[in-house]
């Protein structure tokens, strides 16, 4: 498959570039600085560039025939998701991409507690910032009114950790006492969705 990987420098999109090469895939890696990969393999292509310049990301979708879109960008101080999400959803509907995964977090999720608002909105989050929850939020939004076959992967707190499939996932909430959930097992997860439709058009959360 020919994939197009966002944030493929950061803690999740590492796992992703790795299993993603590992399989034989075709890498489009879109990052702001290639000197962050040291990998080396025939099958990547790296494409220098910022996620909020669309004649960059047009490049990057376009260097191959991408056939899915992964991101593992994360939140920042400027609305980066929020920003780009229309201007990634208008190209790959352009060129006829249909299937983004992309890794959220469990505060978009419905809350269990307190039906109709999201979890960081209710007695379930313990954040008092909400500025990383409401980015991927304005994210979600915008892919939940498009036509692509989205799917949001939610964890809850993400520290480093090993790889080891014992995780529990819940359409649209984070399943029951969900505490934690590593970055390895969250990339294994995202990156099985290449292969599956269970959860188009769903966020997804994950935990163990």
């Amino acid at each position: 498959m020919n994939i197009l990987l966002l944030g493929a420098t950061g803690r999740v999109g590492s796992v992703l570039l790795e299993k993603a090469l590992r399989d034989g895939h075709e890498v489009v890696a879109l990052v702001r600085s290639p000197e962050k990969i040291s990998v080396q393999n025939p099958h990547l292509h790296i494409i220098q560039g910022n996620i909020l310049d669309e004649e960059a990301l047009e490049k990057a979708m376009t260097t191959i025939h991408v056939e899915a879109v992964l991101s593992g960008l994360n939140t920042d101080k400027n609305n980066t998701l929020s920003r780009s999400t229309p201007s990634l959803i208008r190209l790959m509907e352009q060129h006829g991409i249909k299937r983004l995964i992309t890794i959220g977090t469990a505060g978009i999720l419905d809350s269990r507690v307190d039906p109709g608002v999201y979890r960081f909105q209710s007695s379930e989050s313990k954040r008092r910032l909400t500025t990383a929850a409401e980015d991927h939020l304005g994210a979600y939004q915008t892919m939940k009114d498009s036509s692509l076959n989205w799917t949001i992967v939610c964890p809850t707190y993400l520290p480093d950790g090993e790889e080891s499939g014992g995780y529990r996932v819940e359409a649209d909430m984070l399943p029951a006492d969900g505490k934690m959930i590593s970055v390895a097992d969250t990339a294994a997860f995202a990156y099985k969705q290449l292969g599956s439709d269970e959860f188009i058009g769903k966020r997804v959360g994950i935990c163990y």
